[in-house]
């Protein structure tokens, strides 16, 4: 069943690792960003808008770099992650800097989206596979969430360590995501510095979840609860993970695990570039990506 659904990407935040706007960064032979991979691949499966957070001191460059060219392919609307954007009774310390996490980022989105909606990150390539699984559940109106996980050893990077939730799952549902902070060749790092092996076939969660829009009153009353507890911490953020863990705790969602074969690209670090970008060029050449 075709339905209208909306594609959020989280494209505020910086690259610390890689350095400055890796969202932004030409992957393709055209100068395509990943981003311009995203949209393709999410309106292919079905998806006929996409909602950018991005904060207003990169809008000009954004749209000049990247959102001129996808205005053409799709629907576009643009929200902006700003640390005083917050619900009613508080008020941003003027100290802070740090935005408030993806949790926020997709608060922040709660008056455009009005439909079935997927998240996705700036900067990570999924895959067609991937949309087209997310898209085909979330027609399906079941009322559930979901997320899309990949297997860890189509996530890894040759050039250092990366971040992965890892995924508990029981009877295809999600039942908790363990995030692993240091990871290299399928194993993370312990608290007493050990390394400890993980099958390679281990699903990991790469921020790809499908939502209702009734998620957005649930990330409001759990954002009003954090901040109650840490509008005073400078660094603290509110992420998307933790108010889907508390849905399943709490016994409120249910959460299905669709699980792609598709390989994970992705920038963490600058010496990344050139494989993803080769791989990108190679996907162009075997005509997966029309017009590029």
């Amino acid at each position: 069943m075709k339905i209208d659904a909306t594609l959020v990407v989280m494209a505020a935040g910086m690259g610390s690792r890689f350095g400055g706007l890796k969202q932004l960064e030409p992957m393709g032979p055209g100068g395509q960003a990943l981003l311009d991979f995203t949209v393709y691949d999410a309106k292919a499966a079905g998806f006929n808008k996409v909602v950018f957070v991005i904060k207003h001191e990169i809008e000009q460059v954004f749209k000049e770099t990247v959102g001129k060219r996808i205005e053409k392919m799709i629907d576009v609307e643009y929200v902006f992650q700003e640390t005083d954007k917050l619900p009613g009774g508080f008020v941003c310390p003027e100290t802070r800097q740090k935005p408030w996490g993806t949790g926020h980022a997709i608060y922040c989105c709660r008056d455009v989206v009005k439909t079935p909606f997927a998240v996705v990150n700036a900067d990570d390539y999924y895959g067609k596979h991937a949309f087209k699984e997310i898209y085909d559940f979330l027609s399906q109106k079941s009322g559930e969430y979901c997320m899309v996980g990949f297997r860890l050893c189509n996530t890894l990077t040759e050039n250092g360590t990366v971040s992965r939730g890892v995924c508990e799952t029981e009877n295809g549902y999600l039942k908790s995501v363990t995030e692993r902070t240091e990871i290299k060749d399928c194993a993370y790092k312990t608290e007493d510095g050990s390394w400890q092996k993980m099958p390679a076939d281990t699903v990991v969660s790469m921020n790809m979840w499908g939502f209702e829009p009734d998620i957005f009153a649930s990330i409001e009353k759990g954002l009003c609860l954090f901040l109650k507890q840490n509008i005073n911490e400078p660094k603290a953020e509110y992420y998307l993970p933790s108010v889907v863990s508390s849905l399943i705790e709490n016994k409120e969602k249910k959460v299905r695990v669709l699980v792609a074969e598709d390989r994970w690209y992705g920038v963490t670090y600058k010496e990344d570039k050139q494989t993803v970008a080769s791989a990108m060029a190679e996907k162009i050449a075997a005509g997966e990506y029309e017009g590029f």
